[in-house]
């Protein structure tokens, strides 16, 4: 649903004011890693947190992680650096290394530069997301030290907290680097990939013994694995599976699908994505055990947050492996959050999958859809802030402005699509439920549009505000025809959707509610199924009786009698 609160929200509002003070560096840092927008954005977003705190605001604030498990390899909070270590790809210890195995050639071939190690101080958000445009495989801490502790992300002590820290990645030695974005070039580096040093002279150098022998010079001979090599390195591209179980399913397997998987050693990075099952291949080869880890940027174009920094995809972090690859099943006993983030992948994969079939289509959500996920929060809404709603709706800024106060600032770096709140919701189905119930509200923004939205944004904030913290209202005020069509079309579509995962939930969810999305179940029932449903949704039809004529105008020929005994069952 478009938002999601209760009672209990307004008592984490008051809650809020009380810890004015302790939150207020929290704010502070998001203002400049965010920006401004405008005013109407500040309160439209600090309304969003009012109506997503259901429960304590350290909760809200856990962006740091969860406890940080200092003993297993998938740890959360801020990564611990150890000493700098010696890189063995630059060009000078992959000249050493040529040296040292073929002194007779060594002065014929030119060690080139492949890569350079470089690292960006993006000022805000708008210039991180325009490295990440550039497809560039960005960390946020050096890969040039040794880690003392996993976990989900850094910060450079020499920037101040309220900024972006330095961002980390290989770039081609032709680079063209953005002219507004502070840049550094730490190192000229050769990656030995693919025989580049015998295309570049020789026919007899074995790149793999050249790269071996840098770790030795290095002092990094430690971190080398005794794995066979093919000459071309295929044999020491990782490759895996990555599963989440679904506890419906305890024997069944699913692929977690589409997302990143990502690993380095040093300055040598390699990635790929999962395909529909979850198996992967990397595509670099590496002498000694990489560092793994997931990035929830799916190859569908969606991503699921949030980290420290309020980026694209949030990232799990799964230590170091074997060179040859890495594999890991999912259950919903292992860690929380890399459980989570891979159910809500696999549900949204499979709800953009289901958008186009045989029998009919509806509208996959907006590109670059941005979700983010709330453990300690019961609260989900489908805001599409990240695509411009209410950015303009001044009406929604002077209705909250006198909530809000001192938090509307909020807002600054709070700029999803969709939120998820997933506080008791532990196993795959229920996380499935309220996941694909947002899915089915963000196609139906996409064919009504911005104005449309706004309308049913400010129809439920105004009620909320004004109406005794009722979620949806009465039904009664202006504009609650776009809440009741909303949610009719997004508890059938969590209602059809679940059951067709799970033939034997005959669970029918938002039955209580005054729009009666029984309505649309009957009439899928009776024939007319959700492709049918959706062409309806058009921006014109704003209430119950306009979706009745609309169905009538489309279906009915065949489907008059079956669509106003639906209406008038449920009045």
């Amino acid at each position: 649903m478009p938002f999601r609160v209760s009672e209990r929200a307004f008592i984490a509002f008051k809650r809020f004011q009380t810890a004015k003070t302790a939150l207020s560096p929290y704010i502070c840092r998001r203002q400049k890693c965010m920006g401004m927008k405008t005013v109407s954005k500040l309160f439209v977003g600090a309304a969003v947190v009012m109506a997503a705190a259901a429960c304590n605001p350290e909760h809200f604030f856990g962006m740091r992680g969860e406890k940080v498990d200092t003993e297993g390899t998938l740890a959360h909070g801020m990564v611990v650096l150890g000493e700098r270590l010696e890189d063995p790809y630059s060009v000078k210890n992959i000249t050493r290394a040529l040296e040292s195995l073929y002194p007779t050639k060594a002065g014929t071939i030119d060690v080139s530069t492949t890569d350079l190690y470089v690292r960006f101080l993006p000022d805000g958000q708008d210039q991180l997301d325009m490295l990440e445009s550039l497809g560039l495989e960005m960390l946020d801490h050096p890969m040039d030290y040794a880690i003392v502790r996993e976990g989900d992300w850094y910060h450079d002590p020499a920037v101040p907290e309220e900024n972006i820290t330095w961002q980390y990645c290989v770039v081609p030695p032709d680079f063209e680097f953005p002219a507004n974005i502070l840049y550094e070039i730490i190192d000229r580096c050769h990656i030995t990939e693919h025989d580049v040093i015998s295309r570049a002279g020789s026919t007899d150098i074995d790149c793999e013994a050249v790269e071996r022998e840098a770790f030795r010079l290095t002092g990094n001979e430690a971190m080398l694995e005794d794995v066979p090599f093919t000459r071309g390195g295929e044999a020491a591209r990782p490759s895996g599976r990555i599963t989440v179980v679904d506890g419906r399913f305890p024997s069944s397997e699913e692929g977690v699908k589409g997302v990143r998987v990502a690993c380095n050693v040093f300055v040598k990075i390699g990635q790929a994505y999962t395909d529909a099952d979850g198996y992967y291949q990397i595509n670099k080869s590496f002498s000694s055990k990489p560092r793994y880890r997931l990035v929830f940027k799916n190859s569908k174009g969606f991503g699921i947050g949030l980290n420290l920094i309020l980026v694209g995809g949030s990232v799990s972090t799964m230590g170091k492996s074997s060179p040859q690859g890495y594999s890991k099943v999912i259950t919903s006993s292992d860690d929380r959050s890399m459980f989570s983030r891979c159910v809500v992948n696999n549900a949204v994969w499979d709800y953009y999958e289901g958008c186009k079939t045989s029998v009919g289509s509806i509208d996959t959500p907006p590109s670059n859809l941005r979700l983010w996920i709330f453990q300690g929060l019961d609260a989900s809404s489908t805001v599409m802030m990240h695509h411009g709603v209410g950015i303009d709706n001044t009406k929604i800024g002077e209705t909250l402005k006198k909530y809000l106060g001192d938090f509307a600032p909020l807002v600054k770096w709070f700029l999803p699509d969709i939120t998820l709140g997933l506080k008791g919701r532990t196993d795959y189905a229920s996380i499935y439920g309220v996941t694909v119930h947002e899915l089915a509200h963000a196609s139906h923004y996409r064919q009504v549009g911005k104005a449309w939205w706004d309308k049913l944004v400010e129809y439920i904030l105004v009620s909320y505000v004004t109406s005794g913290m009722q979620t949806y209202g009465n039904g009664g005020d202006e504009n609650a025809g776009y809440c009741e069509v909303a949610e009719m079309w997004g508890y059938y579509m969590q209602s059809k959707l679940y059951r067709l995962r799970y033939p034997d939930g005959a669970s029918m969810f938002g039955t209580s509610w005054w729009f009666s999305p029984q309505i649309l179940m009957y009439l899928d029932n009776k024939g007319l199924n959700r492709f049918s449903i959706f062409k309806a949704l058009m921006p014109a039809v704003t209430d119950r009786g306009k979706l009745q004529e609309k169905l009538l105008s489309l279906y009915g020929d065949e489907f008059k009698t079956q669509i106003n005994t639906a209406f008038n069952r449920y009045l």
